[in-house]
């Protein structure tokens, strides 16, 4: 029997979503462009799913721009908009735990002349509003701050750093990957003014996402070629993977509140077992402020990827940070930002819980790693 818990990674599509997805493969199969019957029925669940996400996000419809993922919308919406406002300024903000995304783009710029800015994180993984605003510049375009760490959940201060932003007349990107679809999120509210989001992390499809660009912002193109998305993203639109993102878009605000609650429950349960019960563990991330199924420990004098093996041996799916950088051989970038040394970064697991699992998987997964991490530790002679 296996027991999955790295929902951060991804999530199995759910039935009805895939149900939602098969129309659009088989009868309704219509290119979304063409002017005849058969490409209007998906021109309209292309514009009924636009209308369903602005609906959950405050926003209007015309501001949701269909992408492959969180990846590409990302990449998007640093690349746009230096590309948009570096006549007015080249100077970007944005953080040391931001997922490589963000990170890899923001390298990619400053080849091309940006000044990026990366701000230190506390301990919990936290943002320092205060040390954000300070770092703000006449030539300040854009600050870019994740809404939600994917590998140690901690949630940031959003609503205030949208305040600043807002108030010193600079956009404001967020890379909600983690938390839409699991949170409540107002672009208004927020003061946010582009956000990425990925729909197989909330049970959709992969392969699709979105970018939401407020009315007001500049942008250009990000692919060239026909006049798809308005003129800005061009491209045949992938009309089952969109039909997918909607139908998960319902089903995950549907069912938010008492999967969170069961989510929360389970964290909780999780955490505290593993910290009464497995000696020199360390919990990576906001103890409270973090997202609902999301536990990350660190554990002293293993190693993760040994961990992980033997925990999959078992039926166990667990991951040791980002399933992006899985494979890589240094440690977490996000780790190592807030205070970890090297050796204990690479000894750190993170569950990420789902609504389908129980406390009876919770019990057998915590009396399994707690046998693996003393016969690991044992074979070091510890």
């Amino acid at each position: 029997m296996m027991i999955y818990m790295d929902h951060a990674a991804t999530t199995q599509t759910a039935p009805e979503v895939v149900e939602a997805m098969m129309p659009y493969f088989t009868e309704c199969y219509g290119n979304a462009g063409s002017i005849y019957r058969l490409g209007s029925q998906s021109k309209k669940a292309v514009i009924n799913a636009k209308e369903t996400i602005a609906e959950t996000l405050g926003a209007e419809a015309n501001e949701i721009y269909f992408t492959s993922g969180g990846t590409e919308s990302d990449n998007w919406a640093l690349k746009a908009v230096y590309e948009a406002y570096r006549d007015k300024g080249r100077h970007i903000i944005t953080t040391r735990i931001e997922h490589h995304a963000v990170l890899h783009t923001c390298e990619y710029l400053q080849k091309r002349g940006a000044q990026i800015t990366y701000l230190d994180v506390d301990e919990e993984g936290m943002v320092d509003v205060k040390q954000l605003e300070g770092a703000i510049r006449p030539d300040t375009i854009l600050i870019s701050v994740m809404y939600a760490n994917n590998e140690i959940g901690t949630l940031q201060p959003v609503r205030e750093i949208g305040e600043i932003a807002a108030a010193h007349g600079i956009l404001f990107h967020t890379d909600a990957v983690q938390a839409y679809g699991q949170l409540p999120i107002n672009v208004a509210e927020c003061h946010i003014d582009l956000l990425s989001a990925s729909a197989h992390k909330f049970n959709g499809p992969k392969g699709v996402g979105f970018l939401y660009i407020n009315r007001r912002v500049r942008m250009h193109s990000f692919m060239h070629g026909g006049q798809q998305e308005r003129g800005r993203r061009a491209g045949t639109e992938n009309v089952p993977g969109i039909a997918g993102l909607a139908a998960a878009v319902k089903r995950a605000y549907r069912i938010m509140e008492e999967k969170t609650k069961k989510e929360v429950e389970l964290r909780d349960y999780l955490m505290m077992r593993i910290e009464r019960e497995i000696p020199d563990v360390r919990l990576n991330g906001h103890r409270t402020m973090r997202l609902a199924g999301n536990v990350n420990f660190s554990f002293e004098a293993v190693e993760s990827e040994s961990t992980l093996i033997m925990l999959d041996m078992k039926g166990i799916c667990a991951s040791g940070g980002s399933a992006c950088t899985t494979g890589a051989l240094d440690p977490s970038h996000v780790l190592l930002a807030i205070g970890l040394s090297p050796e204990l970064a690479r000894g750190s697991i993170r569950f990420t819980i789902g609504e389908e699992n129980t406390k009876e998987e919770i019990d057998t997964v915590v009396e399994e790693l707690a046998r693996i991490i003393a016969k690991l530790r044992e074979m070091r002679g510890i």
